[in-house]
């Protein structure tokens, strides 16, 4: 009878749109996107409301639900240019480089264990550099160019860690990788020739790697000896950007940096459009061009026009990719509401609302342990150091994908194996639903969670623990309905106490918590 009660009440709360202020076009990003709209004949949707504005807000930029305090100060400011405050300010928090660190660290393979056998020190040196690069906000074309010419100790020197994670150390799987993150573009699928190819593997060709009388150190430099033989000919290989004559490098040069000047040139046809494809996918759900690591000749962009837009604004200010994330966030576009209108409700490629989806599974567990004041426990079999996690540290900055847990696994953390963007699976399943519903993890953490006891005791009624229960939980006040619903439900419970961890059960398992939206 318990269980049906719950059962009722998780399916009777329901969400209702609250009204939606109308914001004025600022944003180049939205000329471009109407344009594109009018053409394929799916008018936007209305604007998001604040509530769920501030709730995709905090999530999409800094991977952590707002408080209910900082809920109800964003909905009480009567300022018309509150959100762009709020964006200016959730990019200033040290969380962006907790969130973002997480993103780079997908791509970049951050992982002790095979394949990427990093091991601990390094990964604790490689997670901690990414970060710094973020909180300071280096240039991309700097953070990239550090990546590509690295060289010394993987232990002092994070960066070198980029050319170790590599099954076979080959300069043809190290430009897999670099064409993959920095250029977007899949080899297999890449249309370039086999000469093509062997042209860009030459600048990778002098990397070399040797060890130290530390245990699991690594050094990886530059061996001017070290060259690339054609399989055909057997003749040396010079280094080849695609469409350019071949450089003729001194023996002493490293083919990387030459490698760098290239990539990085404000004219690169591929670098600048990568990244601004990939944010544009991170913070909107899928890419200009999609997916957004799979740049051909073949898969055109939905608007060329507002991709060219995007990389012209990140070369002129400098490859600053917070002014990229800037120019998004604060677009119409991306302050649309996530429910379709009849007219656009078969836009799959194409922007006309906002597109929902599933939380990280990173940054799900970091809210449900938020809102209930518990904590999860990481650890990892590896004797080395960092490898315990105290239970206060937010899994967002977990480090280690070695490191690994049965949620963080079935809500579709991506395994590091490789780079690609669909490593991270963000799809609902039903054993997630059943875990949520049913699992002793998640009941245990209503049930003992210090964070929900409190709040129960320090609130002054049932009307108000209900309300600051909806703002930690979903970010907004409930509505009328939902209130007498939930106050209903608790009179009726056989304590008032099991009636109010019952509906926190129940906006845990709600889609509003769960999604994007």
């Amino acid at each position: 009878m318990k269980r049906l009660r719950r059962v009722f009440l998780l399916f009777a709360v329901f969400v209702l749109s609250c009204g939606a202020e109308q914001i004025p076009a600022t944003n180049r990003i939205d000329t471009l996107v109407l344009a594109r709209q009018a053409e394929t004949g799916f008018p936007p949707s209305e604007p998001c409301s604040d509530a769920v504005f501030v709730r995709r807000a905090y999530i999409d930029v800094i991977g952590t639900l707002p408080t209910a305090d900082e809920v109800r100060r964003f909905l009480s400011n009567r300022s018309p240019t509150k959100r762009a405050k709020l964006i200016d300010e959730l990019l200033e928090r040290p969380e962006f480089a907790d969130y973002w660190s997480l993103k780079w660290c997908d791509l970049l393979r951050v992982k002790s264990e095979f394949p990427s056998n990093l091991w601990p020190n390094a990964v604790q040196a490689y997670q901690y550099w990414v970060r710094d690069t973020l909180r300071h906000n280096m240039p991309y074309d700097q953070f990239v160019r550090a990546l590509l010419t690295a060289s010394g100790s993987n232990f002092r020197d994070a960066p070198v860690n980029f050319y170790r994670p590599f099954q076979e150390r080959t300069p043809r799987k190290i430009f897999d990788t670099v064409a993959l993150v920095f250029m977007g573009v899949r080899l297999d699928n890449s249309g370039w020739s086999d000469e093509q190819m062997l042209g860009m593997d030459a600048f990778f060709a002098k990397v070399a790697y040797k060890k130290t009388a530390e245990w699991k150190e690594e050094i990886v430099y530059s061996d001017p000896e070290k060259q690339l033989l054609h399989p055909v000919t057997k003749a040396p290989v010079l280094p080849t950007p695609p469409g350019k004559s071949p450089l003729t490098l001194e023996k002493s040069a490293d083919p990387r940096v030459a490698f760098a000047d290239w990539l990085t040139a404000p004219d690169n046809p591929w670098f600048s459009k990568a990244i601004v494809n990939r944010i544009w996918f991170w913070l909107m759900g899928r890419g200009i061009i999609h997916e957004a690591d799979d740049i051909r000749p073949d898969n055109p962009p939905w608007s060329p026009a507002l991709l060219a837009y995007l990389q012209t604004e990140l070369v002129e200010n400098k490859y600053d990719l917070k002014h990229i994330y800037r120019l998004i966030l604060n677009s119409d576009t991306y302050q649309l509401s996530s429910l379709p209108t009849p007219e656009n409700a078969g836009d799959e490629a194409g922007f006309s609302h906002y597109r929902v989806r599933r939380l990280d599974a990173e940054v799900l567990i970091d809210a449900i342990c938020r809102i209930t004041g518990t904590g999860e426990e990481y650890s990892s079999a590896i004797p080395e150091p960092f490898t315990f996690i105290p239970s206060s540290q937010r899994t967002i900055v977990l480090a280690d994908g070695s490191i690994k847990s049965s949620f963080l696994e079935m809500f579709g953390r991506p395994g590091r194996d490789n780079s690609l963007e669909s490593d991270r699976n963000n799809n609902v399943s039903v054993f997630q639903t059943l875990h949520m519903l049913n699992s002793s993890h998640i009941q245990k953490k209503i049930m003992d969670g210090p964070r929900l006891r409190k709040l129960m005791t320090d609130s002054p009624g049932s009307t108000e623990r209900i309300n600051q229960l909806y703002l930690e939980i979903l970010s907004r006040l409930p509505t009328p309905q939902e209130q007498k619903i939930a106050s209903d439900y608790i009179a009726a419970a056989r304590s008032g106490t099991a009636g109010f961890y019952d509906l926190a059960w129940a906006l845990l398992n709600t889609n509003e918590f769960i999604l994007r939206h």
